[in-house]
């Protein structure tokens, strides 16, 4: 099948590349053309057809998009970036999304148009009764979930065939990074969280799947994937052998995450392989021998862990 992937070099974009290739499904990626996704394109020399483009440029969108079957559109600013360029952000999420509808109705065969959304569009729910579902409503509350919003609304009304997956927070299993937005949120925040090879499973197996279009689906990990922040984020600090922060680092506003049911989604996609404690070992093992040397370094990172939160820099004041 032809597939046109945009966003393909990003965190969940790699990960559905991981499983599009073995099927044998032609894909052509459409990215930005910068120093890191040249560094990327490298590792898929041969694998894949790739256009060099900007989705804000409808001229770049509309070769891009050429006799395509299917569009699998995962590229978007996410937070905390978004919040910091809202422009931009409305540019790449919502008008982008404007631009691959329109170049796909205006092929003589449409193809289908699988969207990545987010679970962030239900808004502050805390004060529900979880889990979220595909039919809650939802709300704007920052320039990420507005731009995701239009987006929505872009895909469902163009007459398109198309399908629209609302992602929980895909966690990548990596060395050496630290979330911007760590700190940002409440130790009692509801949080569901998917392997990213789960999550690209998913986007794969959707793409193949005749039982999904016109549906919305909520993608996210098992039951054991429903975590509270505070017990996922000191569960990937122990993974790291660098033991639980103190709740005051961490902010007491609430943020727009929570369990969602998952149920439609994993009957239809089957993607759901990784629990939390998955996740905790397989970023255990990336350590390796490293972990040796964690009781000499671990007050010194745990310092500069800290230094990173601004309540823990206020506390007292």
């Amino acid at each position: 099948m032809k597939i046109l992937l945009t966003g393909a070099f990003g965190n969940l974009g790699q990960s559905t590349l991981a499983q599009l290739l073995p099927r044998g499904h032609q894909v052509r990626c459409l990215e930005l053309d910068n120093p890191r996704n040249r560094r990327i394109a490298r590792q898929y020399r041969d694998q894949i057809e790739l256009v060099w483009g900007d989705i804000t440029n409808p001229v770049d969108v509309a070769a891009a998009v050429y006799e395509q079957a299917i569009i699998v559109h995962l590229a978007a600013i996410i937070p905390p970036n978004s919040e910091k360029a809202p422009e931009l952000t409305y540019a790449v999420n919502a008008v982008g999304t404007q631009n691959l509808v329109q170049a796909a109705q205006a092929q003589p065969n449409p193809p289908r148009f699988l969207l990545a959304s987010t679970y962030d569009l239900y808004g502050h729910t805390q004060e529900q009764t979880p889990p979220r579902t595909a039919s809650d409503p939802i709300a704007v509350t920052s320039h990420y979930t507005r731009g995701k919003k239009a987006a929505e609304a872009c895909v469902q009304a163009s007459g398109l065939t198309w399908a629209i997956l609302r992602f929980g927070s895909i966690i990548q299993i990596a060395l050496g990074q630290f979330p911007d937005m760590a700190f940002e949120l409440p130790v009692t925040q509801r949080l569901h969280i998917i392997h990213t090879a789960d999550a690209g499973l998913a986007v794969a197996n959707a793409a193949a799947h005749n039982g999904i279009w016109g549906k919305i689906l909520l993608i996210a990990g098992s039951d054991t994937c429903r975590v509270q922040y505070g017990a996922f984020i000191n569960g990937m600090m122990d993974a790291f052998g660098l033991g639980p922060l103190p709740a005051e680092a961490f902010t007491k506003r609430p943020y727009t995450t929570d369990w969602v049911d998952t149920a439609e989604s994993q009957q239809l996609l089957q993607y759901q392989r990784f629990g939390f404690t998955d996740i905790q070992s397989q970023t255990a093992a990336l350590l390796g021998w490293r972990r040796v040397f964690m009781p000499l370094v671990r007050p010194f990172v745990r310092r500069w862990f800290l230094a990173k939160s601004p309540y823990w820099q206020s506390r007292g004041q």
